[in-house]
């Protein structure tokens, strides 16, 4: 069962000062987001995402990836949240509602404006090697039309593509490659923002190896019943097309060197166990872990 639902709004709430904050009428929201699937892209939240919409205490949005505590074209002034109430199902009440939106936690600002939007909400990260999740997110890129440098430009002279003194420029959601992979960086924000005990940081290989040993982990987290057994999914797979280039030994010694004291420190404040991230990377396997 759902111990207590962490984002009622009530009356008095001082979040609700800003006037037509919450909406008013038919369209008002009259709850918080409870739960944040806050990161990180391409880490496997497509399908955390498939296996949470099933679980009955949890109620899913319509689409999967909100953006709403992303986008830099709101009034954060006065934000209405009232404009979130459609993407979730009416009589949702006694569910925790959440959001599964893997930007969250690298994209400046929407972890500070979710601490607004509920400072009680639960925030769940999926962490990735980072090499393997930079050519992932080229492989999708590609697929896309948006990249059309081959992966080791990309991570090299393509980084000039995103402008040093404009931080909230699209080029960083497109090229950021090595920039998401600055996983120390992001806790260290999220934990000056949330209480550990809000937080919950898990690693995208131990979910693939054993999906319902993590997802009892996030039950235990959000005080909820376990997940009723259920076969492994595998969603938002690699596209299945040529891609002119593959990674070299070369472009994951430049991600390790360039990342290595950062993941230092993500060790240090998670306590995760990254070992499996420092190892001689199978370059053939990674043509089939792109996902």
């Amino acid at each position: 069962m759902v111990q207590a639902c962490f984002g009622a709004v009530s009356a008095g709430d001082g979040l609700a000062a800003c006037a037509g904050r919450w909406g008013a009428g038919e369209g008002a929201m009259t709850r918080r987001i409870d739960v944040f699937v806050a990161g990180s892209q391409k880490c496997g939240t497509t399908t955390l995402h498939a296996y949470l919409r099933r679980h009955p205490a949890l109620s899913a949005p319509k689409l999967k990836e909100l953006h709403f505590f992303d986008n830099d074209r709101l009034d954060w002034g006065c934000p209405d949240y009232g404009a979130l109430e459609a993407y979730f199902s009416e009589g949702d009440e006694g569910r925790l509602r959440y959001d599964a939106t893997p930007i969250y936690g690298y994209w400046p600002g929407a972890l500070s404006r979710i601490r607004t939007h509920n400072p009680e909400a639960r925030l769940i990260f999926l962490f990735r090697d980072p090499f393997a999740r930079a050519w992932s997110q080229w492989c999708m890129e590609y697929a896309l039309g948006n990249e059309h440098l081959p992966f080791a430009q990309a991570i090299r002279q393509g980084r000039t593509r995103m402008p040093r003194e404009a931080r909230d420029a699209g080029a960083w959601r497109i090229y950021s490659y090595v920039e998401r992979g600055y996983y120390g960086a992001q806790v260290a924000r999220v934990l000056r923002l949330f209480p550990r005990r809000q937080v919950l940081f898990l690693k995208a290989e131990d979910f693939a190896r054993d999906h319902m040993a993590t997802l009892g982990r996030i039950t235990d987290f959000l005080g909820l019943e376990p997940f009723a057994p259920c076969p492994s999914m595998r969603e938002n797979a690699r596209a299945n097309r040529h891609y002119p280039t593959w990674p070299s030994v070369a472009d994951h010694g430049l991600i390790f060197e360039e990342l290595r004291h950062d993941m230092g420190l993500f060790a240090r404040l998670t306590g995760l166990n990254i070992e499996d991230w420092h190892g001689v990377i199978d370059l053939p396997d990674l043509r089939m872990a792109a996902e």
